[in-house]
């Protein structure tokens, strides 16, 4: 297994390096730079100059990707220009909320689309399990910033169940009253998330156990006399799950990139609204280190999901 680890970390190096050369590169081809948004009819064009000179945006193209790269190695991100901060200070604090709120909506989507599959196979054919299949067809389909909205105005704004912006109310004070708060504030986004997020498991899990009742182990073992819930539980879920672990790495930064439109709708501040204030600011250094992040992310999901692969399956193992 330490074969596999090491050898897929090994190879993340030199995707990292060729995602980190097209990200700076993609940048430097957007119109406009992180000055742009600084001139105005009073404006001074040589202070604009100055300020890009001073930034190094005049100097050539590699010479500004190795800066930049030597200093990210080092965890300096850059300074936003538009919110006069630190880039790794404002990723870092954005980081912990958009964190907590991907990992309530993981927990959420597998503790709903788990019972799903199992329940869908085991009845297939039924009325359970066409109205199933038809949710997770709905919930593929529809866009996902409709359903926000939809859950903001029924829970938030009329019937006044949950808030609809923030991560913590100002006056609470105290540890426990404080994470209650801030875990009040996430469950709204986070049930949304994961009504929309079962899709994928669903389908892999249920195909899985389709797929498995009807392998030649699982009938020796029938005729054998073993009951029926020992086969499916031994034998049919512990092989159809194997998919799922498979895939879990790519849940995990699929959450964190799907966090985008539910942290901007629902005015939760994590790193996905941070990447669209960002954005709408010209902020390069901002965007360039949020995508590069989301990026490494993916190819840390990525490593995960070989990991989870190499310690449920065996044969991974020995080859």
């Amino acid at each position: 297994m330490w074969k596999v680890i090491i050898r897929r970390i090994l190879i993340m190096i030199p995707q990292l390096f060729i995602l980190s050369l097209l990200v700076f590169l993609l940048a430097k081809m957007m119109p406009g730079d992180p000055f742009s948004g600084l001139i105005g009819p009073n404006t001074d064009p040589k202070q604009i100059a100055a300020l890009r000179e001073a930034a190094g945006l005049n100097d050539p193209w590699w010479q500004q990707y190795i800066h930049w790269i030597s200093n990210a190695a080092h965890g300096d991100l850059g300074m936003s220009y538009t919110m006069k901060q630190p880039v790794s200070t404002l990723i870092g604090s954005r980081m912990v909320n958009t964190f907590w709120l991907s990992l309530l909506a993981m927990i959420l989507t597998y503790a709903l689309a788990i019972p799903m599959a199992i329940s869908a196979a085991r009845h297939e054919g039924s009325l359970w399990d066409r109205i199933l299949l038809i949710y997770n067809s709905v919930t593929f389909g529809i866009p996902a910033y409709v359903v926000y909205l939809l859950f903001i105005f029924i829970f938030g704004f009329t019937l006044g169940l949950f808030p609809t912006g923030g991560t913590v109310d100002p006056n609470v004070s105290g540890f426990f009253p404080t994470l209650i708060n801030k875990i009040y504030h996430m469950i709204l986004p986070a049930i949304t998330m994961a009504l929309l997020g079962t899709t994928a498991i669903f389908t892999y899990l249920r195909s899985g156990i389709l797929d498995e009742q009807t392998q030649d182990y699982v009938k020796t073992a029938r005729a054998k006399g073993v009951s029926e819930d020992h086969v499916f539980t031994r034998h049919i879920l512990r092989n159809a799950l194997l998919p799922i672990a498979a895939n879990f790495g790519f849940v995990i930064t699929g959450l964190l990139g799907g966090a985008i439109f539910a942290e901007t709708i629902f005015g939760y501040p994590g790193l996905g609204k941070l990447f669209i204030t960002a954005i709408t600011g010209r902020d390069y250094s901002v965007i360039t280190a949020l995508i590069l992040l989301n990026g490494f992310l993916a190819l840390l999901g990525a490593l995960l999901s070989d990991i989870i692969m190499a310690i449920v399956d065996p044969r991974i193992r020995i080859e």
